[in-house]
């Protein structure tokens, strides 16, 4: 692989300026709006670049960072700011599938250094031993969301750096509905309402699809005080304990079941049309997450963002929390480069007001997201939708769940029986976990 000259003492030393250099770049990320690229990077003798080809190491590039194609122009920018401080050259790369992607790009020795991506990859990644502890000083986590530095840990070790925090919550269009539901029961109703009208075509929007969507559809089975997992006595997820066919997450299965006959949930819905109907005024109500924000803004939708609603019998929906990170690969070529990228750089204010505008996550960074609150209310919004809501499963036994759940949950909206239904999943999870181990 070519390698620029630098020195790692070099690197080393000027990590502390990394900060202040940062610090004095223009986000841009007031009232949620995006900076171009080229507008908070200049040319340099190490420039980013960013590629849509299929990923394969760039072997002239000193750091190798694979994004998805949201998130890399954002990136691409720090990262040159980063490349000109340090004498580097630094190369940001789509993947389509950057898990999926780096796996294998790992096993083949051709891994990037760093990669971007949710954490609730962790556990499978240090179970893979495909990533490396990052250090952060005490005084420096102490500045993150709580939440969000869990997130990064995995058997006690801290394995990435935090920058956006995720989770579903009810966005209305206001013009349709001024008034935000305490109740499924009242979000039918007005929905119902609507559709006779002839105002909206569907009571609301909710990704399910014909295979089913176990996160969006979670927040419906820990109103009922179901879930995925048990946990540990020290608070952590406990993989020998699936809780799918129990008595809460198959309440919650009935209460989808009864939604759906009133016509409030649909495998009709997915993923390549929920965000749509939303956006074309065909629904007043999505449960979505913030990344889909920026196209309602661009449709010129009034909205709101608002708490789940409570289901009656149980209690308050609770969505899954996610929190989006930098990992630094266990096999990366210059692992001094990229630590100090990921530990020095990413974790200043600037480099964290800049990342909001990746799908306008709240930052994890408390300082950032205290500036970035004050500009655009909807970061607060999503805060308070996120307030008691448990961090998503980091445990690689969560991958056995994804197909099994999701699909289960299809089928009760198709009008098969919860009970039944459920207690075939959590089988079928079980097995698959067993059979993984």
């Amino acid at each position: 692989m070519h390698k620029r000259a630098y020195g790692t003492a070099a690197v080393l030393t000027s990590a502390a300026l990394l900060v202040s250099a940062c610090s004095s770049t223009s986000s841009g990320s007031s009232g949620g709006g995006t900076t171009s690229p080229s507008s908070t990077s200049s040319a340099t003798a190490s420039p980013s670049a960013v590629s849509s080809s299929a990923p394969a190491r760039d072997a002239n590039a000193d750091l190798v960072i694979w994004a998805d194609a949201t998130a890399a122009p954002f990136v691409q920018a720090l990262a040159a700011q980063f490349a000109q401080q340090n004498g580097v050259s630094v190369a940001v790369q789509i993947a389509n599938d950057v898990r999926g992607q780096y796996e294998t790009a790992f096993k083949a020795g051709q891994a990037p250094d760093i990669i971007v991506g949710a954490h609730d990859w962790l556990g499978e990644l240090v179970a893979n031993g495909a990533v490396a502890p990052v250090q952060l000083s005490s005084d420096v986590a102490a500045g993150f969301n709580p939440l969000a530095i869990k997130a990064t840990q995995y058997n006690g070790q801290t394995y990435a750096v935090p920058y956006g925090v995720e989770n579903l919550a009810l966005v209305r269009n206001t013009a349709l509905a001024p008034t935000a539901p305490a109740t499924m029961e009242q979000l039918i109703a007005t929905g119902k309402a609507l559709v006779k009208a002839k105002k909206a075509t569907n009571i609301m929007a909710d990704q399910m699809g014909k295979t089913g969507d176990a996160y969006h559809g979670y927040p419906f089975l820990s109103a009922c005080g179901g879930g995925i997992f048990g946990t540990k006595s020290n608070g952590d997820y406990d993989p020998a304990n699936v809780i799918v066919g129990g008595a809460g997450s198959v309440k919650g299965a009935a209460a989808m079941g009864t939604y759906a006959k009133e016509g409030a949930l649909s495998t009709n819905i997915d993923s390549t049309n929920a965000d749509s109907l939303f956006q074309s005024g065909k629904v007043a109500f999505e449960i979505t997450g913030p990344w889909s924000i920026p196209a309602f803004q661009k449709a010129g939708i009034k909205y709101a963002i608002d708490p789940l609603p409570s289901i009656a019998g149980c209690g308050k929906m609770q969505p899954f929390v996610g929190v989006q990170m930098f990992y630094v690969s266990s096999a990366a070529k210059n692992m001094t480069v990229a630590q100090t990228f990921v530990t020095s750089f990413i974790t200043s204010e600037a480099a964290q007001e800049s990342l909001f505008q990746i799908g306008q996550r709240p930052p994890a960074l408390t300082a950032a997201y205290d500036k970035v609150v004050t500009s655009n209310p909807d970061v607060a919004a999503w805060a308070t939708a996120a307030k008691g809501g448990q961090l998503m499963p980091n445990i690689p036994a969560m991958n056995s769940v994804w197909g099994p759940l999701g699909q289960a949950m299809a089928d009760v909206i198709s009008g098969k029986p919860a009970a039944a239904t459920f207690k075939s999943a959590d089988a079928a999870i079980v097995k698959n976990i067993k059979s993984a181990g």
